[in-house]
C-alpha cells in the first residue's frame, strides 16, 4: 500500500504524427536524396492540428484552471512531433508551451525518433534518448525525470538502461501474460535495478476510450463521463494506482467532435474527482509518493500493439527484420558523420512507423494497421522503404571513401591469404609425392635389370590363349592352354613397397596345377581362364594384361 493511503490516476497522451516518404517511383535512386512527401506531411499535420490538438490543449488548459491543482496529466510527445510542430503548426508547440507553464503537466522522455533502438543497440537508444531529452528542454522549459519507451516497449534489461540514465519512473504495458494473477493497478519496480518504478497502463479502461467510443455495437455506448467515473470507482478496493494511456489523436481525429468526445474530456475530470477515492498525479509524483508492492518480471519485450502485446507489430515477419537489421547495419559508419543533413535522415529513417506498415497482419489488428497506412500492401512498403535505405547507403560511401576503400582491401587482403595457404598445401602435396617417385624409381630399374629366379615368380592373371596347328597337320580340336604372365618379387617389391609372402607363392603354384589339370580333363572347352582371387591383404597390384 502507499505510504499516504492515496489512491492516484494517471491520464497519459501519446502524441507522434507519422510522416510519409516519398514513392520510389517519384525520385531518382541515386541522384534525388530528398526522401519526404512534404505536401502529405504538412497537410496531415494541418488537419490534425485543427481537429485535435489546438481545441484538446484549449479544454485541458481550462481544466487545469477551473479544478485548480487538483487536476494533472502527462504528455509524451515524439522528437520527430516537435520537429513537425515547428516546421507546419508553430501554434501548437506554443499551446504545448503554455500547459508546460502551468506546472502541472509532465512530459515524458523517449527515443528522440520514435524509433525501434532499444531492441537493436544500446548505445543508439541512450544517444536518442538524450538527445530527446534536451529537445524537450529547449522547446518546452522542462527536463522530463520520467520515461516511456517508444510504443510502450519494456524488458527488464531496457528498464535497467533507462535507470543508468537516472529516470526514476518508466509507464509499459499491463499486458495479461506477463502479469498472470496479479494487477495492473499497482506500482511495481524493475527486477534488475529496483530504483525506477514501473507504471503499468490499464488497457481495459485506455481501449473504452481510444477504440470503444464511438463504436454505436458496444453494449456500454454511449460512453459518459458519469459511467466511465462509476467503473472507476467499483475498481477502489482492489486497486491502488490506475495508468490510462492514449493516442492525443483519440480526441477529434479517431473520434470526431460530432461523437461527443470533446464533451467527454470536458466533464471526466470533475467527475473521477467528485465521485471516486483516485487523485490525479503524474508518474514522477506516484514515484515519489508509492510504494511499489513487487518486481515486475518481463523477460522478453512487450509493448502496447494489437492482441499479443508484444513486438510483431514491428517484428513480426521476414520483410521487417530484413529491413531493421540493414539499416543498423549502417548505425558505424553515420556515427563517424558530420554531415547533418546525412544524420537528420539517419534520424527519421528509424521511425517505427516504417516497420509497422510492412506488418502483415489480419482480422482487427489487420485494421488498424490500415487505418494508418499509405500504402497499398506490406511488400509496396517494404520495396519503398529498402529503395530510400539503399539511396542512404551510397550517400554514405561517399561520405566516407576511405571507409569503403578499407573495407574493399580488407576483403582482398582476405582472399589474397587464403589463395597463398592454398598454394602452400599443394605445393607440401606435391614434395611429398617427387620424395615417393624418387624412392620408387632405382628399385624399378634394378628389378629389370636383374634375372628372374623361379622361388620369384607368381601367377597374377591367367588368360586363355588358342593353339595353332603345324604345317602338315590337321587341324587340333578346340582347347585351351593356359599362359600366366609372370611377375618378378623384385618388381611387386619395387611397387608395393612390400615383398609377398610364402603364402602368395604356394598359391601360385597351385592354380598352375589347377590349370593343368582343366587341360586334361576338358579339351572341348573353347575359352578356360583361371582367376585367382587375392584379398585386400595381399600386397600384389593387380594388372590385366594379355601375353
Amino acid at each position: 500500500m502507499s505510504s499516504n493511503g492515496k489512491k492516484a490516476i494517471c491520464f497519459y497522451f501519446q502524441v507522434h504524427q507519422p510522416f510519409r516518404l516519398k514513392r520510389y517511383r517519384f525520385f531518382d535512386l541515386g541522384h534525388d536524396h530528398y526522401y519526404y512527401d512534404d505536401y502529405s506531411n504538412e497537410s496531415i499535420m494541418r488537419k490534425i492540428a485543427g481537429k485535435c490538438y489546438l481545441p484538446a490543449n484549449k479544454i485541458l488548459l481550462d481544466l487545469i484552471e477551473k479544478h485548480k491543482g487538483k487536476f494533472k496529466v502527462t504528455f509524451s510527445i515524439t522528437g520527430i512531433a516537435i520537429n513537425q510542430f515547428r516546421l507546419y503548426a508553430p501554434e501548437v508547440l506554443e499551446s504545448f508551451r503554455k500547459l508546460a507553464d502551468t506546472g502541472l503537466v509532465e512530459f515524458l522522455a523517449e527515443t528522440n525518433a520514435h524509433s525501434l533502438a532499444s531492441l537493436k543497440s544500446r548505445s543508439e537508444f541512450e544517444f536518442q534518448v538524450n538527445q530527446h531529452r534536451e529537445m524537450v528542454k529547449k522547446h518546452l522549459g522542462v527536463e522530463p525525470t520520467s520515461f516511456r519507451n517508444t510504443e510502450l516497449i519494456y524488458s527488464d534489461e531496457i528498464g535497467s538502461w533507462v535507470a543508468d540514465l537516472g529516470y526514476k519512473a518508466i509507464l509499459t504495458e499491463g499486458a495479461k501474460h506477463i502479469l498472470g494473477w496479479k494487477s495492473p493497478n499497482y506500482l511495481y519496480c524493475n527486477a534488475i535495478n529496483p530504483r525506477l518504478k514501473v507504471l503499468l497502463r490499464n488497457f481495459v479502461l485506455s481501449d473504452d476510450i481510444a477504440f470503444r467510443f464511438s463504436n454505436k455495437d458496444w453494449i456500454a455506448w454511449p460512453l459518459t463521463a458519469d459511467k466511465y467515473a462509476g467503473w472507476i470507482n467499483k475498481l477502489a478496493p482492489a486497486s491502488e494506482l490506475l495508468n490510462i494511456f492514449l493516442d492525443y489523436e483519440t480526441f477529434g481525429e479517431h473520434n470526431w467532435k460530432e461523437s461527443g468526445i470533446f464533451d467527454f474530456l470536458q466533464h471526466m475530470p470533475g467527475a473521477i474527482l467528485k465521485k471516486t477515492p483516485f487523485k490525479f498525479m503524474t508518474p514522477s509524483e506516484v514515484a515519489d509518493k508509492l510504494l511499489p508492492v513487487s518486481a515486475i518480471n518481463i523477460q522478453n519485450p512487450i509493448s502496447w500493439a494489437d492482441e499479443e502485446r508484444d513486438i510483431t507489430a514491428w517484428l513480426g515477419n521476414e520483410l521487417q527484420a530484413a529491413a531493421l537489421e540493414k539499416l543498423y547495419s549502417l548505425s558505424r559508419k553515420v556515427n563517424k558523420c558530420e554531415d547533418d543533413q546525412l544524420k537528420k535522415d539517419w534520424e527519421y529513417l528509424q521511425s517505427s512507423d516504417h516497420f509497422y506498415y510492412m506488418a502483415t497482419k489480419f482480422f482487427s489488428d489487420g485494421a488498424v494497421h490500415a487505418y494508418f497506412n499509405p500504402y497499398e500492401s506490406p511488400y509496396d512498403a517494404f520495396m519503398n522503404y529498402m529503395n530510400v535505405l539503399s539511396d542512404f547507403e551510397i550517400r554514405l560511401r561517399h561520405a566516407f571513401p576511405d571507409t569503403a576503400e578499407q573495407d574493399q582491401i580488407y576483403r582482398l587482403g582476405t582472399q589474397v591469404i587464403e589463395k597463398d595457404m592454398l598454394i602452400e598445401k599443394q605445393t607440401e602435396e606435391i614434395e611429398k609425392l617427387r620424395k615417393k617417385l624418387a624412392r620408387v624409381k632405382p628399385a624399378v630399374k634394378s628389378a629389370v635389370k636383374k634375372p628372374l629366379k623361379e622361388s620369384e615368380i607368381i601367377i597374377e592373371w591367367d588368360k586363355p590363349v588358342k593353339k595353332t596347328a603345324k604345317k602338315g597337320e590337321k587341324k587340333p580340336a578346340a582347347e585351351s592352354k593356359v599362359a600366366t604372365k609372370k611377375k618378378s618379387v623384385r618388381e611387386v617389391k619395387a611397387v608395393t613397397g612390400e615383398k609377398p609372402g610364402k603364402a602368395v607363392t604356394k598359391a601360385a603354384k597351385s592354380v598352375t596345377k589347377a590349370a593343368k589339370t582343366i587341360k586334361k580333363t576338358s579339351p572341348s572347352i573353347k575359352k578356360t581362364g583361371v582367376k585367382k582371387e587375392i584379398t585386400k591383404s595381399t600386397p600384389v597390384r593387380r594388372r590385366k594384361k594379355s601375353v
